[in-house]
């Protein structure tokens, strides 16, 4: 009898590190790792997209493209078994950013990506749109790649909760409600399934089941894996995140269910908020007689230069003084009362015993020093990686103390903005939104006082069809209209590449896949666009004449106290367009200027008339939580 098979998807480059150290992983550290890959022989290795071609620029900067191309090298196998497939994420219509796209957009950022090694892309939609993938799913297929059609796993809304609540559950409850009783499902298996088949019509090579948010639980991964190894005749693929406590579980119980191809990360990048770790799986099918895809040698080379790693990213780390256990399970021997709980897990998984295949994940997890069960993720029904990277934007912004605030407000957005899944772009503009409301309340304003454009243009119907009607009184509110009004192709201008005078004349884009860079992301692409032709020039100067000496500094400025009514910055971020000059007329509603904060752009608008006197900014200046902007004649 032939030894069922699981293939792997290692997460750990890009996921991995997106989901536990919001994607600051230096090019340096990858470049150390790189050379133990080769014999790792995973199937695929996700590697690129997502976070990563703006974190890079936008944190470390670094250049994506070039990111790609290293991993492309290294992996250009001269060995005699196949090399890994190099995946990315793709959200369809949105790519790597945070606004639909036109197809030009499109084939021209996929049409690169492949030519600089890339095998597979991962399509998804955070809407679950599938007019939104149809364009991706045909250009990959085209262009040569291998199409990846994922299908985002989301959960019906939940019904107001019980009042007076008893103890931190209960209050957690209170907070975001309970599902014990509600309207009739939405998310069935019908529903995630009868998606998949439309991507396989499309031309998807391979189906992923993507629960960015860890919330399927072992039942729900049962009968949804088993449902599409019975509809799809493509390979199925499992996606998902340990943050509340099913991750573990339910790959075990997809595993069970047939399905061919497991996401996991390596060791010390693996569990909380990131996917399971590959070492637990591959004990799990060991003692099932399945046959991991795997050269285990050779990922305990790369788990040792993982934890210096993650050393490195201990800024980031949410978890740096409580880390697993030190393990190598080819040479670890583990007591006799472990080894039973993972032949427990099993039994209650084929048992289909949800609770108490959960404790015996939970004490494995435990024993090996994983994260607990995150309750407020879990209860808030937030991805990972969208918290950890709330954390941070919050740290960044000096707001901790509205993080709890915020995820209190997710559920409510979520549902004002038709139901929508939680992932990127879209659990982005909810968590911003969210910070917005939260800040709204804190400073005595009315919620959605401060509204993100992303937002504005999800409710809009911009980002494509919402799984539940958005109300058309709700859509007024935020937009001006009732209207829907869908993203208009014809109406995408393609973003200047200007000259820079103060550089030599150089264009700010000096080729196609900068000026991509450019189309996609073009407030953070501006920025580290224009510091790679500032090091040119000032190199191509320092070989034309020696250094001037250094001039005397000229005695600061003393600066005009400001005595006329101002506009402050309603949250901290970065200055990305100023719509205002001196002497200029302003009225109520009027656009002043445009800053950038948790990735999201946000107009500011007037709430006076009145003649502008001085603007205090300048674009890209990073301002704090009320910063004075524009300043009015008395």
């Amino acid at each position: 009898m032939t030894r069922p098979k699981l293939q792997i998807r290692d997460l750990t480059l890009r996921d991995g590190q997106q989901s536990l150290f919001a994607t600051r992983m230096k090019q340096e550290t990858i470049n150390r790792l790189l050379p133990y890959y080769e014999d790792a022989r995973f199937h695929i290795m996700e590697v690129w997209g997502g976070a990563v071609p703006d974190s890079v620029m936008r944190y470390l900067d670094e250049s994506p493209w070039q990111r790609l191309r290293t991993f492309s090298e290294a992996m250009d196998s001269k060995s005699d078994h196949p090399k890994a497939l190099l995946s990315a994420l793709s959200r369809g219509r949105n790519l790597f950013g945070y606004v639909p796209y036109p197809d030009s957009v499109l084939e021209g950022f996929y049409k690169e990506a492949i030519a600089n090694g890339l095998n597979v892309m991962r399509i998804f939609d955070a809407l679950n749109d599938i007019d939104n993938v149809k364009e991706s799913i045909r250009l990959i297929n085209r262009l040569g790649g291998i199409a990846d059609g994922a299908v985002c796993y989301t959960v019906d809304p939940k019904p107001e909760a019980p009042a007076k609540p008893e103890g931190f559950l209960g209050k957690l409850k209170a907070m975001f409600g309970s599902r014990e009783e509600g309207p009739a499902p939405i998310f069935t298996d019908e529903y995630f399934v009868s998606k998949a088949k439309q991507m396989e019509a499309l031309g998807a090579k391979i189906i992923t089941l993507k629960d960015m948010a860890g919330l399927v639980n072992p039942l729900r991964a049962a009968s949804i894996i088993s449902a599409l190894k019975r509809e799809v005749k493509v390979p199925v693929d499992f996606h998902t995140h340990c943050t509340p406590g099913y991750g573990l579980a339910s790959s075990l119980m997809a595993i069970i269910n047939g399905v061919d191809i497991l996401d996991t990360n390596i060791w010390w990048f693996g569990g909380g908020s990131a996917a399971p770790a590959i070492e637990l799986i591959w004990i799990f099918c060991q003692r099932m007689g399945v046959e991991v895809e795997v050269n285990m040698e050779a990922v305990g080379r790369i788990r040792t230069e993982l934890l210096e790693a993650r050393k490195e990213l201990a800024q980031f780390d949410l978890n740096k003084d409580n880390m697993p256990r030190p393990f190598d399970p080819l040479t670890d021997k583990l007591p006799p009362e472990v080894l039973a709980l993972f032949d427990s897990a099993i039994e209650f998984a084929k048992a289909k015993d949800e609770a108490a295949l959960l404790d015996a994940c939970h004490k494995i997890e435990a024993y090996f020093g994983f994260p607990k069960p995150n309750e407020l993720v879990k209860t808030a029904e937030v991805p990972g990686g969208m918290y950890s990277n709330m954390v941070a934007q919050l740290k960044q912004l000096q707001s901790e103390d509205l993080l709890e605030d915020a995820m209190r407000l997710i559920p409510m957005v979520r549902r004002d903005a038709g139901l929508i899944p939680l992932v990127t772009p879209t659990s982005q503009i909810v968590g911003s939104q969210a910070v917005l409301v939260a800040l709204d309340r804190k400073n005595g304003k009315p919620d959605y006082t401060n509204k993100s454009n992303q937002f504005i243009s999800l409710v809009k119907g911009e980002y494509g069809k919402t799984p539940v009607a958005i109300d058309p009184a709700f859509r007024e509110k935020i937009t001006g209209s009732p209207e829907e009004k869908p993203y208009d192709v014809s109406a995408y201008r393609k973003p200047e590449n200007p000259e820079l005078p103060e550089l030599g004349g150089r264009k700010l884009a000096s080729n196609t896949e900068e000026y991509l860079l450019l189309e996609l992301l073009p407030s953070v692409a501006n920025g580290f666009l224009r510091k790679r032709r500032k090091e040119e020039f000032e190199a191509e100067e320092s070989v034309k004449a020696p250094a001037a000496p250094a001039a005397e500094e000229a005695p600061a400025e003393t600066a005009e106290p400001i005595t006329g009514p101002v506009i402050a910055a309603p949250m901290s971020g970065r200055v990305v367009s100023i719509n205002v000059k001196p002497g200029q007329e302003v009225k109520p509603g009027d656009t002043v200027l445009v800053y950038e904060a948790m990735k999201m752009e946000n107009d500011i608008e007037s709430e006076i008339s009145g003649v502008v006197k001085r603007v205090l900014v300048s674009v890209d200046d990073q301002v704090a939580t009320d910063t004075p902007l524009i300043e009015f004649e008395n």
